[in-house]
């Protein structure tokens, strides 16, 4: 059953004028017919009623469960085997564009449902390239589907806090619940072996215009904007990435934390096995601190891959979301954040990750913008900051 409105379409203070308008017919008879004027209000959207909720086994629970320590397992990127062309994802597609260079791709036609072997592997291969790929009502891809489609690529990774479906047996999928009450996106890089492949399927969400947007930045791209001995002096380092801080505020909370929190080391520039460029591998919601350096200077650099993630205009991508719809991303390459201030719209999707490579940096990696800078013909970018610049100095 849809959703009821809590108002009637019309708002409040704003009545629906009628106005006349004339044509003829083929015979040169005159005729009018009336035909409302929109009526429209600045900041207003509409309110769903989820009185009889079609995703109430979806919605979000905190068991009370007790999950031993992640042990490192096998992992082969499906991308290697996915067409440079991806021509077998692209067969049914009726549309396929680009956000802005750095990150960001949305295709029609595709039914994620549906995805041959093939297919699979071609969209892995996109998503190593583009970060994330955007489908538009993916309707016939349920919760089932979407795990068997995630665990094509990897072991599916459980939370340790966030919420998990009301309906047994689904530990594997994340809740992303947020109400007049409750709020929250996370990404996990403390992991052993962080997410690769991560899709997130809108089940109900603010009505267009009403906010809730996700954002995400190409860690490739703000490796890129980084000067040549700024990347060679982080390519030799390592950050400590703690689980701590979201355990402690699911404890605050009164929920369970189901797997004991951990810090883990990784290097700080990683190298992408499908693609070979390097990226950035900075999450500032989980970054405490750079091993082997002094703390000032720690907290220097974290400030300031800070900003460059948070400020960079032309390595974000914002999405708006409607119901179905499905983005499908690589934690390896992106960070990504919800944006809020939707209240009093409800927002819930479900979210399945698998786990990747342990993060490595190989020196004969590649950067990405000069690759395909090298590609197409373009020149490579100045990053002389007492020059003309495309780049935030």
């Amino acid at each position: 059953m849809a959703p009821a409105l809590l108002e009637p379409i019309q708002p409040i203070g704003l009545p629906v004028s009628t106005k006349l308008l004339g044509f003829h017919d083929a015979l040169g008879q005159k005729h009018t017919q009336a035909k409302k004027a929109i009526a429209y209000e600045p900041g207003r959207t509409l309110v769903e009623s989820h009185d009889s909720y079609e995703h109430q086994d979806l919605c979000p629970s905190f068991p009370n469960l007790h999950w031993e320590p992640l042990k490192e397992v096998p992992y082969h990127d499906k991308g290697l085997q996915g067409d440079a062309r991806f021509r077998n994802l692209l067969a049914s597609a009726t549309d396929v564009f680009d956000y802005n260079p750095k990150i960001g791709t949305e295709i029609h036609g595709v039914n994620l449902a549906k995805l041959t072997d093939a297919q699979k592997n071609d969209l892995a291969r996109l998503i190593s390239t583009r970060g994330v790929v955007f489908f538009r009502n993916q309707s016939e891809l349920d919760i089932e589907a979407q795990r068997e489609l995630g665990a094509y690529f990897g072991k599916l990774h459980k939370h340790a806090t966030t919420a998990v479906p009301q309906r047994p047996g689904l530990e594997d999928v994340h809740v992303v619940y947020t109400d007049r009450t409750s709020k929250g996106q996370r990404a996990v890089t403390y992991e052993l072996q962080p997410p690769s492949y991560t899709s997130l399927k809108l089940l109900s969400g603010p009505p267009q215009g009403g906010g809730g947007d996700t954002l995400w930045t190409s860690q490739y791209a703000a490796y890129d904007l980084l000067s040549l001995p700024m990347q060679k002096y982080l390519e030799g380092l390592s950050a400590l990435h703690s689980a701590h801080m979201q355990a402690d505020g699911s404890a605050a909370a009164g929920r369970p934390v189901r797997r004991d929190p951990i810090i883990t080391k990784h290097p700080l520039i990683r190298t992408h096995p499908v693609t070979g460029w390097k990226s950035l591998f900075f999450n500032p919601g989980f970054v405490t601190g750079i091993v082997g350096i002094p703390k000032a200077e720690s907290d220097a650099i974290i400030g300031y891959l800070n900003e460059i993630i948070s400020t960079t205009q032309e390595i974000n991508v914002r999405y708006q979301w409607k119901k179905n719809d499905v983005a499908f991303w690589d934690n390896r390459i992106c960070n990504h954040s919800a944006s809020y201030g939707f209240a009093p719209h409800r927002r819930h999707a479900v979210r399945v990750a698998n786990h990747a490579e342990r993060p490595v940096f190989d020196p004969a990696g590649k950067s990405q913008e000069e690759e395909l800078n090298a590609r197409f013909g373009l020149p490579q970018v100045d990053k002389n900051g007492v020059r003309q610049s495309n780049y935030n100095d």
